[in-house]
């Protein structure tokens, strides 16, 4: 793979925009992961593309990793390439529609949900406030249309800019994403959102970001973020709640090795001691059975897994 690793060098010409055997617990909030055989930071849609296409020319395969919040790598790691969107994936533009009192935004794929809510909230533009806790990008959010306290991404998105698995760009409209509950039509038709297009109504910045302060500040005290997680790690199943349903059957607190079932949300496996991915992967096998021996709901992660666990 020598000259794998040689033409990726040829794509990628910044300082460390390529790694070997980079420890991904650096790059994920449940901080556990083994190494990615090669870590590769694009910074211009023109890199990213010619990097998946050379994948694709040598059979290697590759992953868009956006915060490494809402994932969990095997503690053998995981062979290709992992893609990390830096530069003009990490920006955004905010623009006012006078005429009609809305705004309209554009953010790359990279930047953090917190980072683009607050720049629209000190503009004065509502109905981000619900992502600026979320501890992920826009990229992640737009792929799994992420949500939170009654908002979620479908709410106001207009348009997402692809790349395809081909490394062609197209731009794919909200209906053509298909949102619906932590699901898009990319989660099954692999591509890569590079940036996305909102639209939101003009409100009262002083209001707009003390909702943003009370969100924060019951997510402080409802959820355990004094330990590495995933967030929440099973979605919600229909007509449940995730964290109530293990709550139930008697599971919180229940620890294996270092991951241990929160006791302050039970919805969120920990790291809490130095957990392994192995830990984790197993206590989420643990709840699931669990859960569905006591209520007969199958619970079903949130949590994407990446590498191998059948170790």
């Amino acid at each position: 793979m020598e000259a794998f690793y040689e033409e990726l060098c040829k794509i990628i010409t910044k300082e460390n925009g390529v790694l070997r055997e980079e420890p991904m617990k650096n790059h994920t909030t449940f901080r556990v992961g083994g190494p990615a055989e090669y870590f590769v930071t694009v910074s211009v849609t023109e890199e990213l593309q010619e990097v998946i296409r050379l994948c694709n020319r040598c059979g290697v395969d590759w992953f868009v990793l956006g915060n490494g919040s809402n994932l969990l790598v095997s503690d053998a790691g995981v062979r290709g390439v992992i893609l990390r969107l830096a530069g003009e994936f990490a920006q955004c533009e905010i623009k006012e529609n006078v005429e009609d009192g809305t705004a309209e935004a554009v953010a790359g794929a990279g930047m953090m949900l917190s980072a683009f809510a607050m720049a629209l909230a000190k503009k004065g533009f509502s109905g981000f406030e619900f992502a600026a806790g979320i501890p992920g990008s826009v990229g992640g959010a737009v792929m799994m249309n992420a949500g939170a306290y009654g908002g979620e991404i479908k709410d106001c998105i207009t348009k997402a800019e692809i790349v395809t698995a081909d490394g062609e760009v197209t731009i794919l409209n909200a209906e053509e994403l298909e949102l619906s509950y932590r699901h898009s039509i990319l989660m099954e038709k692999k591509g890569i959102v590079t940036k996305a297009w909102f639209s939101f109504p003009i409100g009262s910045k002083l209001y707009i970001l003390s909702n943003i302060e009370m969100l924060n500040r019951k997510r402080r005290e409802k959820q355990p973020l004094e330990y590495p997680s995933a967030g929440s790690t099973f979605k919600r199943p229909e007509g449940y709640f995730a964290g109530k349903l293990i709550m139930e059957a008697g599971l919180a607190g229940k620890q294996i090795g270092g991951a241990a079932v929160s006791e302050k949300h039970c919805g969120f496996v920990i790291n809490k001691d130095h957990a392994t991915a192995t830990d984790i992967y197993k206590l989420m096998q643990y709840v699931t059975e669990q859960v569905e021996a006591v209520s007969g709901v199958r619970l079903e992660p949130e949590v994407k897994l990446l590498g191998d666990f059948s170790v």
